[in-house]
């Protein structure tokens, strides 16, 4: 008697916290996706319906940012809710970097994990493995994501575009062969693979010049980086997303009965894009628009097996990217040749690597069936570092040391009953900006202001910029000149915050 008495208080306590049972939650993060790549934000010359239908079932947010232009800085603030700045060593890394986050720390994932929560990391990763660069792929890898509040983890390493090409599971390189060890080198050529640079007749995806994808050739492809060995646990770029999908689809299953938390990372339309077979010539736009469907594709399959087992109305869907878009960068896909009018930058300016918008604000969608109203748009300013914050909330977890984060709890703004978001925030590229309300304060600085290679504006000055983005969503109009006060007041601002200690 006692003991029904107990639960049914508990059972009480918990409805009344959550309202509900708790969520479980699928974030989707995807892999150099511009704020137009999708019909839902506008796009007209590609269609994504799965997508499309996600944002009419929850919130499409049109003021989303990621914290930097470029991919690990921005993973590396979803993760920990800490600018990038605050840590060094938190540029773009290469394929055989140690691992950036500290087990000690504590991370989204690790949030839930402490709730109760199942949690797996699927896909790309770009935060480092192990405690050093030189390591040993033929045994275990780790410190990584098992120590950083990951249960589970299917990865590859880096990027697509960098050796070693192999995926782990856990701490082990899958498919491994004692008899090819796997070595890898990012300062000379190791063995005797054939290269881009040597074997340009090789390639099946011909390289752009001078973006250094012209190394060890792995299934056609040039890559950054040299590798030798491994050949049994090489992957087959057509299949990476369909393994990534299937292992995904495998969790959800066998981890239904339970709640869970999943890092969905995408690959897609990250170089070199090289889509499965039925898409490719699909979209009409090159294989950079053909990932793009190929992405769309995954996330209605992620959504029908939440369906299949029952569990889509209590899951918050969370889709959005880690950077803006750009069309080449390093391997000649028909991005460039093939793009047919459409504008991946969704009229933004700049684009991945750029301090101008088109470099952060990127898709941002939530869904939750069950809690969230379907059909809106928000204009609220919310930034991927919020989660761990906002999440916290959500959790019922009152022990988070909020002055060490640049977090911020704006839970009722990922739910839709807030417009307003945050105060501000800092994003970083080759330079620091800041944005609050509708005003954006670019710091100068003496970096190159356009990047050849990649046909990108990167936002940097001599001169201090200022724009008003309800009037010039575009950026073409530097206003400060004439609004020195306000310039003043943001320069003062973003000071502040590059100096704090946390």
């Amino acid at each position: 008697m006692k003991r029904a008495i107990v639960c049914s208080f508990l059972l009480l306590m918990t409805t009344l916290t959550w309202g509900q049972e708790k969520p479980n939650v699928l974030f989707i993060y995807v892999d150099d996706l511009g704020y137009g790549d999708l019909s839902a934000y506008g796009a007209q010359k590609i269609k994504t319906p799965n997508i499309d239908a996600l944002a009419q079932a929850g919130i499409r947010f049109t003021n989303g940012h990621a914290t930097a232009a470029t991919c690990t800085p921005s993973r590396y603030s979803l993760m920990t809710g800490r600018y990038p700045f605050r840590k060094t060593g938190t540029g773009v890394l290469p394929g055989d970097a140690a691992l950036i986050i500290s087990p000690d720390q504590l991370t989204l994932p690790a949030l839930f994990q402490q709730a109760g929560y199942q949690t797996a990391m699927i896909g790309k990763w770009h935060l480092g493995l192990g405690t050093a660069v030189e390591k040993n792929w033929n045994a275990e890898v780790k410190p990584g994501l098992l120590e950083v509040g990951y249960g589970y983890s299917y990865i590859f390493p880096a990027t697509a575009d960098r050796v070693p090409t192999v995926f782990l599971d856990g701490h082990k390189v899958v498919a491994t062969d004692p008899s090819d060890p796997i070595e890898v080198s990012y300062q000379q050529k190791i063995g005797n693979e054939p290269t881009g640079l040597e074997n340009p007749e090789l390639l099946k995806m011909k390289a752009s010049p001078n973006h250094g994808h012209n190394n060890t050739i792995v299934n056609g492809i040039g890559r950054i980086g040299w590798m030798s060995g491994g050949k049994k646990a090489r992957w087959t770029d057509e299949e990476v997303t369909y393994t990534f999908l299937d292992k995904a689809i495998s969790f959800i299953e066998s981890n239904k009965d339970k709640p869970f938390f999943i890092s969905y990372h995408a690959t897609e339309p990250h170089v070199p894009r090289m889509p499965a077979t039925q898409f490719r010539g699909k979209s009409g736009l090159g294989y950079r628009g053909d990932a793009i469907l190929q992405l769309d594709h995954t996330v209605g399959e992620l959504v029908k097996a939440l369906k299949n087992n029952g569990l889509y109305e209590n899951t918050m869907v969370i889709f959005t990217s880690d950077n803006g878009p750009v069309l080449d960068d390093g391997y000649v896909d028909g991005a460039v040749t093939e793009l047919n009018g459409h504008d991946p930058k969704g009229g933004l300016r700049g684009g991945k690597y750029s301090a101008f918008e088109a470099g952060t604000r990127v898709p941002f969608i939530l869904s939750w069936p069950k809690n969230v109203k379907a059909g809106q748009q928000s204009d609220a300013l919310v930034s991927q570092i919020d989660f761990l914050a906002s999440f916290a909330k959500l959790l019922g977890n009152k022990n988070l040391d909020a002055a060490s984060l640049d977090s911020k709890e704006i839970l009722a703004a990922f739910l839709g009953k807030d417009k307003k978001g945050r105060d501000y925030l800092v994003k970083s590229s080759g330079t620091h900006s800041i944005l609050q309300g509708e005003m954006k304060y670019i710091k100068p600085s003496k970096g190159r202001a356009y990047n050849p290679l990649t046909d990108t504006e990167l936002g940097n000055s001599p001169e201090e910029q200022l724009y008003n983005l309800k009037k010039d969503w575009g950026e073409q109009h530097n206003i400060a000149k004439e609004n020195a006060k306000k310039v003043n007041e943001l320069k003062t601002l973003l000071q502040k915050e590059l100096e704090a200690k946390k």
